[in-house]
């Protein structure tokens, strides 16, 4: 395993511990993103939740966001239609990416599910280009994982 590797499963046992018996979506939420905010230093981390045919914003760590993002548009809204984890190495060449700041160059959405159902997708940004690989789709989706169980 990589030191990125081990750093992510250190961080899924984190969340593991901090979400354990608790039963409130948005306290979990709020406590996985902070944990991955700080953990690796990302631009904007966090989630939007299905309701309605879109993403809603949810808990995050970062400068303000989008607020609502339609099914099948931009990287959030793909990752959901595709129902995988969708990787952008430079944000500027994703047909139809939404641009909540100018600051983000690459960006990771990764489907969270429980039965079979997207119920949202975690969503992490970058300022600099290329950040995001197989290892941070591996470990982040351990993560959503997890999760799915406790939200």
């Amino acid at each position: 395993m990589s030191a990125k590797s081990d750093q992510y499963e250190l961080l899924r046992k984190q969340i593991a511990s901090l979400t354990e018996g608790e039963t409130d979506r948005t306290a979990n939420l709020a406590n996985t993103a902070a944990a991955i905010h700080e953990a690796f230093g990302f631009w904007w981390t966090g989630f939007y939740l299905v309701q309605e045919r879109q993403l809603v914003l949810g808990p995050f760590q970062g400068p303000v966001a989008c607020t609502r993002i339609p099914f099948g548009k931009g990287v959030c809204g793909t990752a959901w239609e595709r129902r995988e984890t969708v990787i952008v190495p430079d944000v500027e060449e994703f047909p139809g990416h939404i641009a909540c700041s100018s600051a983000s160059r690459s960006e990771i959405v990764v489907p969270l599910f429980r039965d079979g159902e997207v119920l949202g997708v975690l969503d992490i940004d970058s300022r600099e280009l290329a950040t995001f690989d197989e290892e941070d789709a591996a470990g982040l989706e351990a993560i959503a994982a997890l999760l799915t169980d406790r939200i």
